[in-house]
């Protein structure tokens, strides 16, 4: 895993239910390519009950959170300190727009050693850092359907990296 090459193609999954979101949670932590040389961003979005809190929570269990991983739809923000990492879970749902996303201060959270995972970013996208990974969600049937699409080298990364983690490929694979 770690290759350097240029961004993928998006990568489009069927999840047949919420335990398939979770085994792509705990996939896109095992393939994070890290954030120690500058910040990285994942956008998630999707309908409401689409997943994409599902899929942040067992991202950040597989990362090593172990307290509590509330949904921000209220607070907006929730931080997460791991010993290498601190991962930053954003709800814009209640927002109404760009200046309220800016009020927010994000741009302190974008140094080195930080990861920012963003739900609902459509609401103030001239207010935030460029992704380096796009996750949506969308409804098929009773599971989800999930195109990830790399926003930098570093997602292409990530997403090539994924494609080739054979536990959670097979895993959806067989859901399928």
């Amino acid at each position: 895993m770690g290759s350097n090459l240029t961004p993928q193609a998006d990568l489009e999954l069927a999840l047949a239910d919420s335990s398939a979101t979770d085994a792509l949670g705990a996939a896109l932590a095992r393939t994070f390519p890290g954030a120690a040389d500058g910040f990285a961003a994942v956008y998630f979005t999707g309908d409401l009950g689409a997943g994409k809190t599902t899929c942040v929570r067992s991202f950040l269990r597989a990362l090593g959170v172990t307290g509590p991983v509330h949904s921000p739809t209220y607070t907006l923000i929730e931080t997460y300190r791991l010993p290498t990492l601190t991962c930053v879970h954003v709800d814009l749902y209640r927002l109404q727009g760009p200046l309220e996303v800016s009020e927010l201060g994000l741009r302190d959270f974008l140094s080195a050693g930080w990861l920012l995972l963003v739900e609902w970013p459509e609401k103030g996208l001239s207010a935030l850092p460029k992704a380096d990974l796009k996750v949506t969600l969308t409804y098929a049937g009773a599971g989800r359907l999930v195109r990830l699409q790399p926003a930098s080298l570093r997602g292409g990364t990530w997403v090539n990296d994924l494609r080739q983690d054979a536990r959670f490929i097979s895993y959806v694979s067989n859901l399928t």
